[in-house]
C-alpha cells in the first residue's frame, strides 16, 4: 500500500471533487472580483508594501526571518520607488524579491527547468543555507525527509520523491503547467494545484517552500492578467501556518484525491484577499481624508498622529492611543500636546465619544457618519 501520494500509481496526476469546490471557489471569485474591482487605488506603493510583506512572510514560515527594512530597499530599487535613508542592501532579501517579481510581472514568460533553477540561485547566493553548504541551481542529490521528535522515537511528517526521479516529474509538472493553461483549466484551481505538486517533488535541498508559493502566486498572476499583486497569500499562510502544514502532510500520505488541500487553499485565498480589501479600504479612507482636509491647517505633529490614526483603521492602536503614547510619538511636550488635540478638535478631525470614566476618549472623523481609529486619552491628564 502506498504511503505517500507520489507513491500511488496515479501519480502526477491529481483528481478532486469538483462539486465539495463549488463553494469555497465561488467564494473566492466573489472576493477577487470585489478586489480587483478596486485596482485603480491600489497604486505602486501598496504594491511595494504587499510585496515586502509577501518577502517576509514566505521566508518566515520556513523559520528564516529576514530585515523588513532590508526587504523594503530591494522592493524601493526594484520598482524605482525611493530608497534614500532605507537599509543595506541584504542579498538574501534581494535574491527574494527578485524571484517574486520574476514570478508575478514575468507572469506571461515560459515556465523552464532553467528558470526554476535560476530561481533556487537567487534564494541562495552564497551556496549555504543557514550554514549548511548546499546544491545550489540544481537537483538535490540525496534522500528529503521532514522528521520530529527525539532520537528513536522520530515521526516522519513527509518524504519526497527519491532524486532518481525528480528530473521526471519536474518535466511531467512544467508540461502539466502548460496544458492546464491552454485548456483553460480553472486559474485558482490550477494555483493550488502548482503548490501541491511542486513542494511534494521538493525537487532542491532547501527553498522548495517559498518556490512553490512563487509558483501558485504566478499562476494568479496569470488568471488575473496582471502583475501587480494585490495581496499577499504567504502572510495569509503564515497566520495559518500549523494548518497549512497539517493539510499538507495529511494530503500527501493520502491517496491521488487533493480536495481537502484545495478547499483549504482556496479558503485561506479568500481571507488574504479579503484583508487586502480592507487594507485597499484604508487607503480610499486616507485619500477621502486628505481630500477633505486638503486646505486644513495641521502642524507637523498633528499630521504624522492623524496619518498614523489612518493607518490603523477602525480598531486603532491597541488598547487606545493614550497622552503617553501622543507625547511619545511626536517628542513634544504635555502641555503642546494638549493644544494640538484641543486644535483637533475645533477643526473637526477629532471628536470626543459619549460617555465618561477613566479615561476621555476620542475618534478621528471620517465623514458624517463614518469614524476610524479610536485615540483614547487618559483621565486627569487631558480631559479636554
Amino acid at each position: 500500500m502506498a504511503q505517500y501520494i507520489w507513491q500511488t500509481p496515479g501519480w502526477p496526476d491529481l483528481s478532486f471533487n469538483s462539486l465539495m469546490l463549488l463553494e469555497p471557489l465561488g467564494r473566492a471569485r466573489l472576493m477577487q472580483g470585489r478586489l480587483l474591482g478596486k485596482a485603480q487605488y491600489a497604486g505602486i506603493n501598496l504594491h511595494a508594501d504587499i510585496l515586502t510583506e509577501e518577502a517576509f512572510t514566505t521566508a518566515a514560515i520556513e523559520g528564516e526571518i529576514l530585515d523588513r527594512d532590508s526587504i523594503r530597499s530591494s522592493v524601493a530599487r526594484r520598482l524605482g520607488l525611493p530608497s534614500a535613508g532605507l537599509s543595506v542592501r541584504d542579498r538574501n532579501a534581494d535574491g527574494l524579491v527578485e524571484m517574486l517579481l520574476d514570478a508575478t510581472i514575468g507572469h506571461d514568460r515560459p515556465l523552464t527547468i532553467d528558470r526554476l533553477k535560476s530561481w533556487h540561485a537567487t534564494l541562495f547566493p552564497t551556496g549555504y543555507s543557514g550554514m549548511d553548504r548546499i546544491t545550489v541551481a540544481d537537483w538535490r542529490k540525496g534522500s528529503v525527509r521532514v522528521v520530529s521528535g527525539p532520537v528513536g522515537k522520530e515521526r516522519i511528517h513527509f518524504e519526497a520523491v527519491p532524486a532518481r526521479r525528480i528530473e521526471s516529474d519536474i518535466s511531467l509538472l512544467l508540461k502539466w503547467w502548460i496544458e492546464s493553461q491552454e485548456k483553460k483549466m480553472d486559474g485558482l484551481i490550477r494555483a493550488g494545484l502548482a503548490h501541491f505538486r511542486f513542494v511534494t517533488i521538493h525537487p532542491f535541498d532547501d527553498g522548495n517552500g517559498r518556490i512553490a508559493r512563487a509558483l501558485a502566486d504566478m499562476a494568479l498572476a496569470q488568471d488575473e492578467a496582471n502583475g501587480m499583486r494585490m495581496y499577499s497569500m504567504s502572510s495569509q499562510i503564515m497566520k495559518e501556518r500549523d494548518d497549512y502544514y497539517t493539510v499538507l502532510e495529511k494530503t500527501q500520505k493520502g491517496t491521488s484525491d487533493v480536495t481537502q488541500w484545495l478547499i483549504w487553499f482556496l479558503e485561506c485565498l479568500t481571507r488574504s484577499m479579503r484583508r487586502a480589501e480592507e487594507g485597499i479600504k484604508s487607503v480610499m479612507d486616507s485619500a477621502v481624508f486628505w481630500k477633505k482636509h486638503a486646505l486644513t491647517g495641521l502642524n507637523n505633529r498633528q499630521r504624522k498622529v492623524v496619518n498614523r490614526l489612518l493607518d490603523e483603521g477602525p480598531d486603532g492602536f491597541e488598547g487606545g492611543l493614550t497622552n503617553r503614547k501622543y507625547v511619545s510619538m511626536t517628542k513634544t511636550s504635555r502641555e503642546t500636546a494638549k493644544r494640538d488635540i484641543a486644535d483637533l478638535i475645533e477643526k473637526g478631525i477629532l471628536r470626543k465619544n459619549p460617555g465618561r470614566g477613566r479615561s476621555t476618549s476620542y475618534h478621528l472623523v471620517m465623514s458624517q457618519n463614518d469614524t476610524v481609529a479610536d485615540m483614547t486619552l487618559e483621565q486627569g491628564e487631558y480631559d479636554l
